[in-house]
C-alpha cells in the first residue's frame, strides 16, 4: 500500500470514528475538497439542460482514491489481529465509500443520457464536443451514427426521395429533427459570491449576492456557473 494507505489504515486503527469522506481533503479546508467539487458539478450536471464540460482530472483522482481505500478496507478485513471496534470502524468507512460511488455513477450516468439525447447535435457542433472526453466523443459519435441507420432502414427509406435524409434545414421539417437542449428551461441558482448583475430575458438587471437563490432561465446564470461563481440547486 502506498503512503497515503498506511496513514488512513493508522487513522481507522487508531482515531475515533469518522467520516470516511473526510479522507478526500486532498486541499485546505478553506477551499473546496475534491468530494464537494464532485458534488457540485453532479448536481450541476443533474439539473443544467445542456451537457456542461467533463470533469475528467477531477473524477480520475477520485477514482483512484476510492480504489486504494477499497484495497485497504479489504487488507484490514483479512489481518487476524484487526479487532471488533476496528471491524465496526472499516465497516462504516466502506459505507461512505459506497456514498461516494454512487455520486460518481450518478453523474457519469447523466451525462451519458444527454450524450444519448443529444448525440447528433453534439457530433455536429465543434464547441459542445470540447465539453465531452475523448471515450465520451466517441461513444456520441457512435450513438448518433445508430441512430441515423436505424431512422434510415425503419423510415427514411418509405419516404419520397427529398425527404429521405435527416436535413433540419429543410422548411417542412417541423418540429426539428435534430433534438437540441432547451437553455431557456428555468433553474435554481445559488451564488456562491457576490456576482456580477445578470440580465434576465424581459431586459431587467438583477442582482445575486453571496448565498442569493434565484429561480431564472440556464441562459441567464450559464457564465457563472462555468466560472464556479453559482451553482445549481
Amino acid at each position: 500500500m502506498s503512503n497515503w494507505d498506511d496513514e488512513w489504515d493508522a487513522d481507522v486503527r487508531m482515531a475515533p470514528p469518522q467520516p470516511a469522506l473526510a479522507a478526500l481533503d486532498l486541499i485546505p479546508q478553506k477551499e473546496e475538497t475534491p468530494l464537494e467539487l464532485l458534488i457540485r458539478h453532479w448536481m450541476n450536471e443533474r439539473h443544467a439542460p445542456e451537457i456542461l464540460p467533463a470533469q475528467e482530472a477531477l473524477l480520475s483522482s477520485i477514482l483512484d482514491h476510492l480504489r486504494r481505500q477499497s484495497e485497504a478496507v479489504q487488507t484490514l478485513r483479512g489481518d487476524p489481529s484487526t479487532s471488533d471496534d476496528e471491524h465496526l470502524r472499516i465497516t462504516l468507512v466502506q459505507l461512505d465509500v459506497e456514498r461516494v460511488k454512487f455520486i460518481v455513477r450518478s453523474y457519469v450516468r447523466t451525462r451519458l443520457y444527454k450524450i444519448e439525447k443529444y448525440a447528433r447535435y453534439i457530433t455536429s457542433s465543434p464547441a459542445i464536443q470540447t465539453c465531452l472526453t475523448a471515450s465520451e466523443r466517441d461513444y456520441a459519435s457512435r450513438h448518433a451514427d445508430l441512430n441515423d441507420r436505424h431512422f434510415s432502414f425503419s423510415v427514411l427509406q418509405s419516404l419520397p426521395e427529398p425527404q429521405r435524409h435527416l436535413d433540419d434545414e429543410v422548411p417542412y421539417y417541423m418540429p426539428p429533427m435534430m433534438t437540441t437542449p432547451d437553455t431557456t428551461r428555468p433553474v435554481f441558482v445559488h451564488a456562491l459570491k457576490d456576482c456580477p448583475p445578470v440580465i434576465l430575458p424581459d431586459g431587467t438587471r438583477h442582482e445575486m449576492t453571496k448565498g442569493h437563490i434565484s429561480l431564472t432561465h440556464f441562459s441567464v446564470v450559464e457564465h457563472l456557473v462555468a466560472r464556479g461563481e453559482a451553482e445549481l440547486v
